[in-house]
């Protein structure tokens, strides 16, 4: 049951991932929710939330397309209440060269990833600030501080929201209302099985977990930071070497990373590796694990 008495934050990519954790950070801190999404897990996830003691509105709806940032705003106004803090998580990726990979596709990333994060920060924000109160935080990566071979309409799309982030966190600076980007690196979710990357060096090394990468969000944004690279100190180096490193050499060390089949022949390689170690290491026919026992 929703409470008027609670903050209310508007979450969108909220069925699973980053975005749910980022939901249940905000249920367990005492808010109620306006999250949103496109597909079946939305409805499992309000209910995981409302377990947490939060009031959820789940709002099914497809925020590529303008008519839906539209009624997800309608929503959220028909609470009646003033929202406190909105998470712009909702994302989508593409993977592959740019002439290889269908253009509604790469479209679609534009309007969901920078589009619709325009609109509904235009359309939710702007009452903050005449409130003089409010927290807004939007879900970029670390994929921005680089160009992005074979997944490059993302990466430019999550470029343009930590430049958008900055630049509106700048103009906000006089009107109580924080704006804070979230930099995740590789993470646990269903994105590189969506974006057909799973099969990349990237996407078949290790990843973050999304709950810890949505608590740094949470906290940075409630202490109010400009942005913070969350998960390993890989992430971290990453994105402080991307800083001196010139374009070029980034490309090309991003390219290495998401080529289409670079994972497998990856991993062919190291069981090369391991088959040629086994062979160095005693009797061929051995198959007894030598550090057992």
């Amino acid at each position: 049951m929703a409470n008027p008495a609670k903050p209310l934050a508007v979450v969108t990519g909220a069925s699973s991932g980053i975005g749910f954790e980022l939901a249940k950070q905000f249920a367990g801190h005492g808010y109620d929710l306006v999250i949103a999404a496109e597909d079946d897990e939305l409805i499992p996830a309000a209910r995981a939330l409302q377990d947490q003691g939060a009031g959820v509105d789940a709002v099914r709806v497809d925020l590529s397309a303008y008519e839906g940032v539209e009624e997800l705003v309608d929503r959220v106004a028909a609470t009646g209440r003033p929202v406190d803090s909105l998470a712009v998580n909702a994302g989508v990726g593409v993977g592959g060269a740019v002439l290889d990979s269908a253009l509604r596709d790469q479209l679609r990333v534009v309007n969901l990833n920078i589009t619709s994060a325009v609109h509904l920060t235009h359309r939710l924000t702007k009452p903050m600030a005449e409130r003089k109160a409010g927290r807004v935080l939007f879900t970029s990566s670390i994929a921005a501080t680089a160009p992005g071979p074979y997944h490059a309409v993302y990466a430019a799309s999550k470029a343009f929201l930590q430049s958008f982030s900055e630049g509106l966190r700048t103009e906000l600076k006089d009107s109580g209302v924080t704006v804070t980007a979230l930099l995740p690196g590789p993470t646990d979710t269903e994105f590189f099985d969506r974006a057909g990357m799973r099969d990349t060096k990237i996407g078949s090394g290790p990843k973050d977990d999304p709950a810890d990468v949505a608590r740094e969000g949470f906290e940075a944004l409630m202490q109010g930071d400009d942005k913070v690279v969350a998960g390993s100190a890989k992430n971290k180096v990453q994105t402080a070497a991307s800083r001196v490193l010139p374009d070029k050499a980034k490309a090309a060390q991003m390219a290495k990373m998401a080529e289409p089949g670079g994972g497998k022949r990856d991993e062919e390689e190291r069981e090369e590796v391991r088959g040629e170690q086994g062979t160095s290491s005693g009797d061929p026919h051995d198959d007894t694990d030598p550090q057992s026992g």
